[in-house]
């Protein structure tokens, strides 16, 4: 097979076994309409709107937890032995890939229903959606894609939830700036131009990421 079909293969490989396991799907879709409640009862109840800058840190600062926990379980939850059956029918490159994608669509459900949720429950300030829109589509991929190869560099060592975790938030700091302040702007209405800069570093900087997983695990699959 060539290398698109692999990943097209591995990737409905994840969503049947996620649908088979649907608690932690389920699981996660709880994390962050339970966040969403709680921040309702903190501001909503109490007679207090909630800022659009603590809307928005709230938003990502979710979207990081759960991205977190979603991607954490992509190489954890693979067995020895499946490891190896890959290895001898598929690349490692489609591997690497596959996961990135799927945890990509995977995160990306996450934020779209945590936006409407927030919509819903606490309003909507944002003012620029399509800005917001598809800065939320580069979180989603700059999580994935820097999640999943922390993933998979945390499988091989024994203490491998704290190590993903150690690795990660140091990684995802620089991202997470940027997605905020892209945020900041479309809750307040400007233009693309102004955060024209702000996207094309998201941009380099997932592709950036893409590449090195790409480039790195063959050597990390066999180790």
């Amino acid at each position: 097979m060539t290398l698109l079909s692999e990943i097209w293969v591995l990737i409905q490989k994840d969503f049947r076994l996620e649908w088979r396991q649907r608690a932690a799907l389920n699981g996660m879709l709880l994390y962050v309409g339970s966040t969403v409640f709680v921040c309702y009862l903190s501001f909503s109840l109490r007679g207090g709107q909630l800022p659009a800058p603590a809307w928005n840190a709230l938003f990502w600062i979710v979207l990081l937890f759960s991205a977190v926990n979603a991607v954490a379980k992509g190489f954890l939850q693979e067995s020895r032995g499946r490891m190896l059956y890959y290895y001898t029918v598929v690349r490692p490159q489609a591997v690497i890939l596959a996961k990135i994608g799927y945890n990509a669509l995977l995160l990306l459900g996450l934020a779209l229903i945590g936006f409407a949720l927030y919509a819903i429950v606490l309003g909507n300030p944002v003012q620029n959606t399509p800005l917001f829109v598809g800065n939320v589509v580069l979180g989603a991929v700059g999580f994935a894609s820097t999640l999943t190869l922390v993933s998979g560099i945390a499988a091989k060592a024994t203490n491998s939830s704290t190590l993903m975790a150690v690795l990660g938030f140091p990684l995802m700091v620089p991202m997470l700036l940027l997605l905020i302040k892209v945020s900041k702007n479309a809750l307040d209405g400007l233009e693309f131009e102004a955060s024209q800069s702000s996207l094309l570093t998201l941009v380099a900087l997932n592709m950036i990421v893409a590449a090195v997983s790409y480039l790195l695990f063959p050597f990390l699959w066999r180790s």
